[in-house]
């Protein structure tokens, strides 16, 4: 364990003294032949009876109903990257405790040895009867975006939290940062350096902009989103003129970059009032803070080093900044949107996330931040009722539209 921190060292003795992070405990005491009659034979076979005759019934009488799946093919995991399975259920079983601590969501660590899109797709539907919903979790782009779009049909929500916690999480911060340098929300440029899981779903977010696995439709409202955005991968800004762009990417190019712009990192920060960074490591310089407009925003969420530090960022002339560390304000974290999103999941049976179920949980956050500042823009995730104050608010949302 030489080099590893405190933190690190830590971790690894906790794993090993306790095996994990996870048990199983039984609702129902079993302490007699009477109870044992009753949780298993001849008492289950009913339960059984009823479910066969109507499967939703599955929901009520069995844990189907209060338990989610964290799925994983361990291709994307944290910053570590393609590290397999084994490796990445750690990390799915501390998703599974944050599921339970943050929104009273039972959940079940699943973390499976194939790549292949459709075997995963396979894998997802064979399992589903047996919960209310999918956490796709750390599975890399663009495979996270087939296999998500392919299960849409299938009853109940499948969500990948790479994708939209982050853009939610993003955006609610976004909305608060806008009023600390009093700009309006919908007049903002922003610049996203990343053009994988996170930043897709981020730049869609911003742009109202909604995908099945077919079509894209962009909603008709403008208060949730921005004047433009500007997506950049690792050749570029992407735009229409590009001939190198995956469907994912061109459905962006074709909503965003109203003026057609060119070039690099470098030129799409030029002038912008927001860049979101969702890459790598020290990938923004001073000087493309420097670059930006007035008052600049600035979230460099790469972890565990971000795309610019901290003050070194305000030091640029950054006005507000964040990132996705605990050691600094202003950290944006999934966690601060996937519980609120399963325990709504889970109060209303339903059986998708929809973009306005994002949005509900979007000005959730937002609104929590009563008097944002340059270093409070976003929930700590510790608030009291964070979660179900986001599951609430979807809830609401969905009854108001009906």
């Amino acid at each position: 364990m030489t080099g590893m921190s405190d933190t690190s060292s830590k971790s690894v003795e906790l794993h090993k003294k306790f095996q994990g992070k996870l048990e199983v405990n039984s609702r129902i005491p079993v302490k007699n032949r009477a109870d044992l009659s009753v949780v298993y034979t001849p008492g289950v076979a009913e339960p059984s009876r009823v479910i066969a005759q109507d499967p939703k019934q599955s929901f009520d009488l069995t844990w189907r109903g209060r338990t989610v799946a964290v799925v994983s093919d361990g291709s994307a995991v944290l910053g570590l990257g393609n590290i397999g399975p084994e490796a990445a259920l750690p990390v799915m079983e501390g998703k599974s405790i944050l599921l339970k601590e943050f929104g009273g969501v039972d959940a079940i660590p699943l973390v499976i040895n194939t790549q292949d899109t459709e075997e995963i797709i396979r894998f997802v539907r064979q399992v589903a009867p047996s919960f209310a919903g999918i956490n796709l979790e750390d599975i890399a782009a663009p495979r996270c975006f087939e296999v998500e779009n392919a299960l849409q049909d299938l009853g109940i929500p499948v969500f990948h939290d790479d994708q939209h916690g982050t853009a939610v999480a993003v955006t609610a911060a976004l909305q608060s940062a806008a009023k600390v340098v009093s700009k309006d929300f919908t007049d903002l440029k922003v610049t996203i350096l990343g053009a994988g899981a996170a930043g897709i779903a981020t730049a869609k977010m911003l742009l109202g902009i909604e995908c099945d696995s077919e079509t894209c439709t962009k909603q008709s409202s403008s208060d949730m989103q921005v004047a433009d955005v500007i997506l950049v991968d690792s050749k570029g800004i992407i735009s229409t003129d590009r001939d190198d762009l995956n469907s994912h990417k061109s459905v962006i190019a074709r909503y965003s970059n109203v003026d057609g712009l060119t070039g690099s990192a470098e030129d799409a920060l030029r002038g912008r009032d927001v860049v979101i960074g969702v890459s790598g490591p020290n990938t923004i310089s001073p000087e493309m803070v420097k670059s930006m407009a007035d008052n600049a925003i600035v979230f460099a969420m790469a972890n565990p080093t971000p795309e610019i530090m901290p003050d070194v960022a305000r030091e640029a002339g950054a006005a507000v900044v964040a990132t996705g560390r605990s050691d600094f304000a202003n950290q944006i974290n999934n966690v601060l949107v996937f519980p609120g999103i399963f325990r709504a999941v889970i109060d209303g049976r339903l059986d998708r996330i929809t973009l306005e179920d994002k949005q509900a949980a979007v000005k959730a956050l937002a609104d929590m931040v009563t008097n944002p500042g340059p270093e409070n823009i976003i929930p700590d995730p510790f608030t009291p009722g964070l979660a179900e104050t986001v599951a609430k608010a979807i809830l609401q949302n969905r009854q108001s539209a009906s």
